[in-house]
């Protein structure tokens, strides 16, 4: 419900990352901070669903050691565990399982490459470790591979491996600088799977904000941001409309385009017109047991493929169980049929785990679900073009998500976009319009 007073220095549309994120900066900064969220669980796909005592996550999530994220986590407090992903398990090309090569002599002596391969193999590690993929951000990823790779089995490698890091397959339009960056941060510092799934982090998030004064309204969906003379208006379904002498949309480019008032005629529609997401299907299945204990992570070479025991690195299953997330990477042009993708997933599983039908506990299928929403493409200049956070045209008006600033990809673009938004508030100064009734 909305409260009687109904006004506040910032109001935040949307209760994913991002919109917590800076919720919490702006309300230690000193800032009156109500955030409004359309579902009635906050988290966005952030939020972790639970069947039958296994935790599963929306689709195969990772935490990046290396990251932004962790870092902005650390600066707010939020305390978690988990560990890195067991990579046990097999390379993949067709129907044939190699061992998985997890370090350059590994890449070397895999099966997965010819002679020739493997000495590419070796030119190909010292670019990666040393190339500046700032350099590469007028490249495609496809025109940066054309030119640097020639061994057809080395190619297919290097692709995913870079899908396995961008959660994209869309070499045509990822600017190479892009998609090398966050492979680099991959091979860095690798990834974390969280203890009790991603909820956990939602959970302290949202325990923070209400901690340093954040008013959160849950179930109140938002019809309309009508800028002001001074401040604005937010419009909601069934309730009075809430001022805010600055307003910040979590929430993805073309819902942001259509909830402004004259949206259309502004950046925002350009912003929206222009965005690739990111999408893939996903299979999560929860096993009494695991039939193939070895095979704990899998590198899918030659189809746009994921495979890995998320709970066998975090505490996600019950005792003796297993939780595995699969996943079909999808290109943006790509009209798949979903039950075609679903069988696909399930004859990756046959694969991996023979006998998994036989231990199944639950199962979960998602036909098309947006990872991100802005691939970061040459016209963006890869991620340092993204959009936002400020809305040019107008002031005090403000974008947050996991396509808006120049920082990262997934949770990290999310989680710094909070921050750098509630900077600039902070900067800025902005506070409720006079006369309206902020809470305290």
């Amino acid at each position: 419900m909305v409260p009687t007073e109904n006004a506040a220095d910032v109001v935040i549309v949307g209760g994913g990352l991002a919109g917590l994120t800076a919720a919490i900066y702006l309300a230690r900064g000193g800032r009156s901070v109500i955030l409004v969220e359309k579902s009635h669980q906050l988290g966005g796909r952030a939020r972790t669903q639970a069947k039958h005592d296994f935790l599963f996550n929306q689709g195969p999530h990772a935490l990046y050691r290396s990251g932004a994220g962790i870092k902005i986590l650390g600066e707010l407090g939020i305390p978690f565990t988990g560990s890195p992903p067991l990579l046990t398990g097999y390379g993949v090309r067709g129907s044939i399982k190699y061992d998985l090569p997890i370090s350059l002599a590994g890449f070397i002596k895999s099966g997965l490459l010819s002679p020739a391969g493997k000495i590419e193999a070796i030119r190909l590690g010292i670019t990666l470790a040393t190339i500046q993929a700032e350099s590469t951000q007028h490249l495609t990823l496809r025109q940066w591979l054309d030119t640097r790779i020639r061994d057809t089995d080395l190619r297919q490698l290097a692709e995913a491996l870079i899908r396995v890091s961008t959660y994209a397959n869309d070499a045509e339009h990822i600017a190479a600088g892009a998609a090398i960056s966050q492979t680099q941060l991959a091979l860095r510092g690798n990834v974390l799977y969280l203890d009790g799934g991603w909820q956990t982090l939602v959970e302290k998030l949202v325990q923070r904000a209400q901690s340093v004064g954040v008013k959160i309204l849950t179930s109140a969906r938002v019809t309309s941001v009508e800028p002001q003379d001074t401040g604005f208006s937010v419009h909601l379904a069934g309730a009075a409309a809430l001022t805010g002498g600055a307003v910040i949309l979590a929430a993805g480019p073309a819902e942001v385009r259509d909830l402004v008032a004259g949206g259309r005629q502004t950046v925002l529609a350009g912003w929206a017109d222009t965005a690739i997401p990111v999408l893939a299907a996903c299979l999560d299945v929860g096993l009494s047991a695991l039939p193939q204990p070895e095979a704990l992570f899998a590198l899918i070479v030659d189809r746009p493929l994921y495979y890995s025991v998320h709970s066998a690195a975090a505490r996600l299953a019950p005792a003796g169980g297993a939780l595995i997330h699969l996943a079909r990477y999808i290109g943006a042009a790509e009209q798949l049929d979903a039950q075609a993708v679903e069988q696909e997933l399930e004859g990756l599983l046959d694969l991996l785990q023979p006998g998994w039908r036989q231990v199944l506990i639950t199962r979960r299928f998602l036909p098309r679900m947006t990872v991100y929403h802005a691939l970061p493409t040459v016209a963006s200049t890869g991620t340092s073009g993204l959009p936002g956070p400020a809305v040019p045209e107008i002031p005090g008006l403000y974008v947050a998500g996991d396509w808006v600033g120049p920082v990262g990809l997934l949770s990290d673009t999310s989680l710094a976009s909070g921050r750098q938004v509630a900077q600039m508030i902070l900067a800025a100064g902005l506070k409720a319009p006079p006369g309206a009734s902020a809470y305290a």
